[in-house]
């Protein structure tokens, strides 16, 4: 990977490249490796992804484990568990936050026997028992197959099925032997020390079905191993699923996925027997070499472009940035819950200082106040009209008739109107005088102007 030298560069990264640059790093730097600790924060999104961190007593690192391994796994993990993560070091750059992508997890009882495996694996790899140079060739036609296995097993009715299908002339001698257990190990070795000293075949399978670390253990003990390094006959493992490895794959001369494609492995189609198999292959030899000359000059900037591009790549951080949006979102969710809660509490506590009762208990006291206030207004307004009343009274008085009378005046009328002067009058008219106390009718005698 090509690497930065920042004190030869003046050029200013975007924060979405320095992190695509980092992960590149990380990536590109550490190999596969496994870590232990204790399994907290677990979450489990909707898509099937699994996100936790992985801790000890002083420190702890995020995690994300996608879909596709965790369904290879028999369990489900919890917080609290202590495990064996298979992980390779990477950055998530949505957020610069440094992690591990799991690839495959062990409780620590099962990362004992794991560890058991990797330090026998180690110590026969270097003693030179994988080593390519010692792998056996198998015959392009087999003219008798041996297959050490238990008899009474999955693995053998599968091997004999394909056998059926694919081959069904070639004979088959079953070396019958117990495949789980501690006395499993000794009894193997036994049938491919008998195979070899019978010699009755020109090819061996190795076979049994799938199971945990600790059902194929038998598989991963060095005296297994050796007989397999010793066994004049070629060997084809075919242990387990196709996940599975077990130290009898490294040490036969072909590793098979499952006990079914061993069977594959070393036997031809009969159909395709009737092509000339050497002019093929002397063609297809050519094409071959053509091929890889042309991909050798162009695999290494390929492989590095898909590894930095590949659309799954970019899935799956897609995948993860949806899932922290999911429980962002379930946060946000559940703390506006909260809020809204909160807010109803106070409302209803509102809504009862709010009752009717209440309500009619103050309006009862405010018309009350009403009420004595209008009161005071009205007596106040009385007392100002009969003021007034008794002022115009008064001035009524001093402008009445009567006050005139008092004072020795009269009044005198002529048919019923009242005479200012004496030529409204002739002689012999009718007046009539009232007085301060009584009235006179006279009759005009005289006027005189």
């Amino acid at each position: 990977m090509e690497t930065i030298d920042i004190s030869q560069t003046q050029e200013i990264f975007t924060v979405s490249r320095l992190n695509r640059e980092v992960r590149f790093m990380l990536e590109g730097t550490f190999p596969m490796l496994w870590v232990e600790g204790e399994i907290s924060n677990f979450a489990a999104p909707h898509s099937g992804h699994w996100y936790f961190s992985l801790k000890d007593a002083s420190a702890q690192v995020r995690c994300a484990m996608f879909k596709p391994n965790n369904r290879r796994l028999g369990f489900t993990p919890k917080d609290g568990m202590h495990v064996m993560l298979k992980a390779r070091v990477s950055l998530y750059e949505g957020r610069g936050d440094f992690q591990l992508i799991g690839e495959h997890m062990e409780e620590v009882g099962e990362g004992k026997l794991r560890q058991a495996f990797d330090a026998l694996k180690k110590r026969l790899s270097e003693a030179g028992l994988f080593d390519t140079a010692h792998k056996k060739p198998f015959p392009p036609i087999p003219t008798s197959l041996g297959v050490i296995t238990s008899p009474t097993g999955a693995a053998i009715q599968d091997i004999l099925s394909v056998l059926g299908r694919r081959f069904p002339s070639l004979p088959v001698i079953i070396y019958p032997t117990p495949v789980q257990g501690d006395t499993a190990a000794p009894h193997i070795v036994n049938a491919i020390r008998t195979a070899n000293r019978r010699k009755e075949c020109d090819v061996l399978i190795l076979a049994r079905g799938g199971g945990s670390l600790e059902d194929l253990w038998p598989f991963n003990e060095e005296i297994v191993a050796n007989a397999i390094f010793k066994s004049e006959i070629p060997i084809i493992s075919g242990v387990g699923h196709e996940v599975d490895f077990t130290i009898a794959d490294f040490v036969a001369d072909q590793r098979a996925p499952t006990p079914s494609a061993a069977a594959e492995l070393v036997t031809p189609d009969s159909d395709e027997l009737s092509i000339s198999l050497e002019r093929s292959e002397q063609r297809l030899a050519r094409q071959i070499q053509h091929k890889i000359r042309q991909f050798q000059q162009t695999l290494t900037w390929t492989n590095k472009h898909l590894q930095q591009q590949h659309p799954k790549r970019r899935l799956a951080e897609q995948t993860q940035r949806l899932d922290l949006y999911e429980l962002t979102l379930a946060r946000l969710q559940k703390k506006l819950l909260t809020q809204h809660q909160a807010t109803l509490a106070t409302l209803k506590v509102q809504l009862a200082g709010l009752k009717p009762t209440h309500l009619i208990r103050e309006i009862h006291n405010q018309l009350s106040l009403q009420q004595q206030s209008l009161s005071n207004i009205m007596q106040r307004r009385q007392q100002q009209e009969q003021q007034q009343l008794a002022s115009l009274a008064a001035k009524l008085d001093g402008l009445s008739p009567l006050s005139t009378l008092k004072r020795g005046y009269s009044i005198t009328t002529k048919n019923h109107e009242v005479l200012r002067s004496a030529n409204q009058t002739q002689a012999g008219d009718k007046i009539h005088i009232t007085l301060m106390e009584g009235s006179l009718d006279c009759t005009v005698n005289q006027s005189n102007e």
